[in-house]
């Protein structure tokens, strides 16, 4: 998703790059995402929006207190950027009229089990983050929050990133190595803080007061072996994704290979018989011009890099399963004992 509406609110250039430490949801935002990616993507289908709120410099926060969603289009519209930009300007003027917060800072997207961390994202968030610097896009995770813990995540591009994105979408290998980019530097995770307002903590306190009694809930459940098992199956797919595109870089390089010995053998080849030339008093045949033959195109790097970023995260959440299996097996393990 292009950030069409985020040129209007440039902010000006500063010397140093503005540090995001923290990201403040109100809690009100995180239900209106969690409702939309419901209504209109049922879990399946990504749905994008727009987050409004303020920044913090002092403090090297996000603010954000409110957002709406990116009307979706059917496969048979064309995408016109030009009325999307349009629809967000008018909703951001109506939040203002209304006197609420109507600043831009980023968009969020729902996904499965990390699934969005492509090219797209880097691509759109680079397009928000060089208009708004502060922009940040969330991540929330429908599957995973209906299985009762909120998978909600920020993200903004590096400084690396963001150079590797300036020239002209050149994810090369020598461009990757002059800037130093590693696999966990392309997409920095923000920490979230998500916080609500005196009078909705009051509410939650009296809702509690008039249900005392929780509902029952078996904490000894050892059933995280499906999760388990669907992190280790998406693992296993991301490494096969890895092999292939190393499979496919080291063609590249065999390529590569072949045409510099060909430009060798040529050159050779051309100053032997300029050498016979010469022993008869010949003139020596002019160089040969290699700028026309065709040199292998490197393929792009940056969804290796993505690869490993969700390689990572996949292990993350491995560890994290696991660790509960363990802690659960060894404490029903004790009780049973006793």
């Amino acid at each position: 998703m292009a950030a069409s509406a985020a040129s209007s609110s440039a902010t000006a250039v500063r010397a140093q790059p503005l540090a995001i430490e923290k990201v403040h949801i109100d809690g009100l935002v995180v239900l209106k995402i969690i409702q939309h990616c419901e209504q209109e993507g049922g879990g399946a289908e990504a749905v994008q929006g727009n987050l409004l709120g303020l920044v913090d410099e002092g403090n090297k926060r996000v603010e954000i207190t409110n957002c709406f969603p990116t009307p979706q289009r059917g496969d048979e519209e064309e995408e016109d950027s030009g009325q999307l930009q349009e629809y967000q300007i008018e909703m951001m003027r109506l939040m203002r009229e209304v006197n609420i917060d109507y600043m831009l800072v980023g968009w969020y997207q729902s996904t499965f089990v990390r699934s969005s961390l492509n090219r797209t994202l880097v691509e759109s968030q680079f397009t928000y983050q060089k208009a708004i610097e502060a922009s940040i896009v969330l991540l929330y995770d429908p599957v995973r929050t209906s299985q009762g813990c909120l998978s909600l995540k920020a993200y903004r591009l590096s400084e690396a990133a963001i150079e590797m994105c300036k020239e002209n979408w050149d994810y090369s290998v020598d461009l990757l190595n002059k800037l130093d980019v590693a696999h966990g530097e392309i997409l920095q995770e923000v920490p979230i803080v998500i916080h609500n307002s005196h009078l909705i903590n009051i509410l939650s306190c009296q809702l509690g007061a008039q249900n005392p009694e929780p509902e029952l809930v078996d904490f000894l459940s050892l059933g995280t072996s499906v999760e388990l098992e669907k992190n280790v199956r998406l693992l296993m797919s991301a490494i096969d994704d890895v092999g292939g595109d190393a499979s496919k870089f080291s063609n590249y390089q065999r390529l590569v290979a072949k045409h510099q010995q060909f430009v060798q053998q040529s050159i050779q080849k051309r100053q032997q018989e300029n050498a016979l030339r010469s022993a008869r008093n010949e003139d020596p045949l002019p160089e040969e011009d290699f700028s026309k033959v065709k040199v292998p195109q490197c393929p792009t790097r940056l969804e290796s890099l993505l690869l490993g970023k969700q390689i990572g995260e996949y292990c993350e959440d491995i560890t994290h399963f696991a660790g509960q299996s363990m802690a659960k097996l060894f404490l029903a393990r004790s009780l049973q004992d006793q």
